[in-house]
């Protein structure tokens, strides 16, 4: 069976809109097993699994690199690029991000990318259909080469795009109306930045403001304080547990995130985990609290400023302009904790 016959219905309904006439040599790829565990990784890095947070629908990280693929595929029909951005998210583990809290990397989060390479190199399925199509490892490895599907932050790619777009619709539900994804999607076409590099751009002013606006919205959302907790907080228990030989960080690649939830329970961090998943709301100060765990740091920034018509919508539109800068200025400086025990 092709995963693609598996998923929800609203899913399917979003993928439709992204590419309609679906690529079916892309099944091959999906249903590798090293693609195929992506499954089991939700995109909300974890916190889908605590009441701080409310929308429940689970948007997986399997399902947001296909929708990668379906769009770089859209404006481009490149196999090389397609699969490059099918498969950019193969090495990441079990809790998403949460895994570059635990390295220490909360602003860029890239620290688990270093291992895409091995991972497609180690798989014979891949290599296999790989070699088929007389594609290159290093063709397809690294989806920075390619600016339709990667590029610098604040520019728009088939990435930034995609968890837009889904995060929106889907994993955090902050727009209900599919009708409004369909309206934004089908305003993009491929421009030039300023360094004449494609990237993809809107054609219609007011239509960049309204993805402007959606995307200022959850951006402050990924970097909130009960975010910054909650991830840490999970990278956190893991840490301990792979120090006390209870979980690897081999587990993390290999076991679905429920099963790395079951471990947790079973262990002397059940009580601290289930009063995270049963919290309503997080406490804040400006002081350090005691006898607490508390977590005081930034994250990373994720913001947009597409291009319309050749230029940043900001140097353009004030609404824009004003919406990206109260994005920014967002503060990560209180301490943000709950009311139980260091870990």
């Amino acid at each position: 069976m092709n995963y693609i016959d598996t998923i929800e219905n609203r899913t399917k309904e979003y993928f439709e809109i992204l590419e309609p006439q679906f690529p079916l040599w892309l099944n091959e790829y999906i249903n590798t097993k090293e693609l195929l565990k992506q499954q089991y990784i939700s995109v909300t890095c974890g916190t889908i699994y605590s009441q701080l947070f409310e929308n429940k629908f689970f948007y997986s990280s399997l399902d947001h690199s296909i929708a990668v693929a379906l769009i770089v595929w859209h404006f481009t029909h490149d196999k090389k690029q397609t699969l490059a951005g099918l498969f950019h998210d193969i090495a990441t583990p079990a809790f998403k991000h949460c895994i570059d809290f635990l390295n220490g990397d909360y602003i860029k989060q890239e620290s688990t990318e270093d291992l895409t390479s091995k991972i497609i190199e180690n798989s014979v399925e891949i290599m296999e259909l790989l070699k088929r199509d007389k594609i290159k490892l290093e063709e397809v490895d690294n989806y920075h080469i390619y600016p339709i599907a990667d590029n610098d932050t604040p520019k728009l790619s088939a990435d930034r795009l995609e968890y837009s777009l889904s995060n929106a619709l889907l994993a955090y539900g902050t727009i209900n109306d599919i009708e409004v994804i369909k309206r934004i999607y089908n305003d993009l076409e491929i421009g030039k930045d300023e360094e004449q590099i494609d990237e993809l751009s809107f054609k219609t002013e007011t239509i960049a403001e309204e993805f402007v606006e959606i995307t200022s919205k959850l951006s402050i959302m990924y970097r909130e304080d009960k975010t910054r907790y909650s991830m840490q907080l999970i990278a956190d228990i893991i840490k301990k547990m792979n120090e006390e030989g209870l979980i690897t960080k081999k587990d993390l690649y290999e076991l679905q995130e429920k099963e790395v939830i079951d471990i947790i329970k079973k262990s002397k961090y059940k009580k601290v985990f289930e009063q995270w998943q049963n919290a309503k709301e997080i406490k804040i100060s400006r002081q350090e609290p005691r006898d607490v765990y508390f977590v005081h740091h930034g994250a990373k920034v994720r913001y947009i400023n597409p291009l319309v018509s050749g230029k940043r919508i900001s140097e353009v539109s004030e609404v824009a302009k004003n919406l990206i800068e109260e994005n920014l200025k967002y503060k990560m400086d209180n301490y943000v904790f709950l009311d139980f025990d260091i870990i």
